[in-house]
């Protein structure tokens, strides 16, 4: 499904194709008749009563070629509101051969600075669609035309949008891909091809990892025909040398859990276990679209999580990168182990204002939290309080969950520095963060956010309609937009 979007200029139209109208939450028709002709505005109050007018939108055949769409707008509305209004029309456009629709931005009552922006943005968003395997194309498209000049977006804003729809959708079309296609080798080339948008991408092949004692990301992938790779992806959107904010990700293809074999059940959702990383490209791919007015930088390790008689062993003890060594006890708690030499390695390398670091990394987060809120921990509240703040803006939530030095002792090991699981129970979520927080080494700010609940939705959400989400490159982006630029 393509979506054509133009603005013109003319203020009243009684057209005869589809109408899009915004009203009060009364739904009062006073205004509508400069835009609709007086029968179809009588047609219309009738079926009003008996109408329900809880609805955020109501939708009115008038003929077969013509529909008349009423948007409910309440009063001080916020940005988020006026997304999820924009995805619920597609919704209802989503269907029939009717593909041509006016939006009239005239008929909004109350001044809204950047109202279609924000409609057309959420429309947008859910309209996307992962059908590249489908051997039927559909050729299906709508066109969306907005007329007159009010609450329109300006050229600047457009830009940003579009270039916030476009860091999500590579983000949605990476966690979307299977894993014989976006195996760790393809991923990396993927990356690579970014350069084009002047970002610098590094990338960290095996030899080179093995040489900077990478063993334990190393140590996830080493069952796997594929590489494993460590890629940095850096945006100079300012001249001056300050610190960059820093954003890390996992990438693990695939995960069978390794010799902690997954159950067959579900396993084919593993594809996603890279989700993590996808939202830290999809990020900087925003970034550098929008040429944002900071200094980024985004690290991802790549690996793919197998069993063969390569593959790493419960029992096992690495050295990590940062010098302290780890007893695998547990092949299936291997994201933790590409973060640990991940963070490490940013720290070191970059010196960053922050790190935060986004994951697919426990289950027990999901049974915590459900698909409503990400976990999030962090060494600092500032920063923790921030990331909420951006959350709540673009309805991608965070539930602050507690680190505290007694979590240690749940994974601390006898015959290593510390152990990768924490096999007395509980904690699954916190143990695994307060392992990540091991490998910070100069109290860096950082937080860890635990998305396993929501980088995939089986039943979709308000601004996606199934399937990947791209969770994070929205919450990101607003976190920089009002703290950092």
């Amino acid at each position: 499904m393509s979506i054509k979007i133009s603005f013109k200029k003319r203020t009243v139209a009684k057209t005869s194709t589809n109408l899009v109208l915004f009203v009060d939450e009364k739904f009062s028709t006073k205004l509508l008749r400069k835009y609709i002709s007086s029968s179809e505005l009588l047609y219309i109050s009738d079926l009003l009563k008996t109408s329900d007018l809880n609805k955020k939108m109501l939708v009115f055949e008038l003929s077969s070629k013509k529909k008349v769409i009423l948007v409910s707008v309440k009063k001080n509305i916020k940005n988020s509101d006026i997304e999820n209004l924009g995805a619920e029309l597609y919704s209802h456009i989503n269907y029939g051969k009717n593909t041509e629709y006016f939006i009239n931005s005239e008929s909004i009552k109350d001044s809204h600075k950047n109202f279609i922006g924000y409609f057309l943005h959420g429309l947008k968003l859910k309209s996307y669609e992962f059908k590249k395997y489908k051997s039927k194309k559909e050729k299906r498209s709508i066109t969306i035309n907005v007329i007159g000049k009010k609450n329109n977006p300006s050229a600047l804003d457009q830009l940003k949008f579009k270039a916030l729809e476009e860091g999500t959708f590579y983000a949605r079309d990476l966690v979307s891909e299977p894993g014989n296609v976006l195996h760790p080798d393809e991923y990396a080339k993927r990356i690579k091809s970014l350069k084009k948008n002047g970002l610098k991408i590094n990338i960290y092949d095996q030899k080179k990892l093995k040489k900077l004692g990478m063993n334990a990301l190393l140590g996830v992938g080493q069952g796997s025909i594929r590489g494993s790779y460590l890629v940095t992806i850096e945006w100079k959107g300012v001249k001056n040398n300050s610190k960059p904010l820093a954003f890390i990700g996992k990438g693990v293809c695939f995960d069978t859990g390794g010799y902690s074999l997954k159950p067959a059940k579900f396993m084919e959702d593993m594809t996603y276990d890279m989700a993590g990383s996808a939202a830290v490209v999809g990020l900087m791919k925003n970034l550098a679209l929008r040429k944002a007015k900071i200094n980024a930088v985004g690290v991802v390790g790549l690996v793919e999580n197998m069993v063969s008689g390569n593959a790493q062993r419960p029992g096992d003890i690495v050295k990590s990168f940062s010098g302290k060594t780890i007893e695998i006890l547990n092949t299936d708690a291997e994201g933790r182990l590409v973060l640990a030499d991940a963070i490490t390695f940013t720290e070191k390398k970059f010196k960053p204002k922050f790190m935060i670091d986004l994951a697919t990394l426990t289950g027990a987060i999901i049974v915590s939290l459900g698909s409503e809120y990400a976990g999030l921990f962090s060494n600092n509240d500032k920063l923790s309080n921030n990331l909420i703040e951006a959350g709540k803006k673009v309805e991608e939530k965070l539930w602050r969950m507690p680190l505290h030095k007694n979590f240690d002792k749940l994974i601390n090991s006898k015959n290593a520095d510390m152990q990768n699981i924490n096999y007395v129970g509980g904690a699954g979520s916190t143990t695994a963060a307060q392992f990540l927080q091991r490998f910070i080494l100069n109290k860096t700010p950082w937080a860890h956010l635990d998305i396993a609940g929501m980088a995939f939705s089986k039943y979709g959400g308000a601004l996606n309609s199934g399937g990947a989400t791209g969770f994070g490159v929205r919450l990101l982006n607003k976190l920089i937009e009002d703290n950092y630029e």
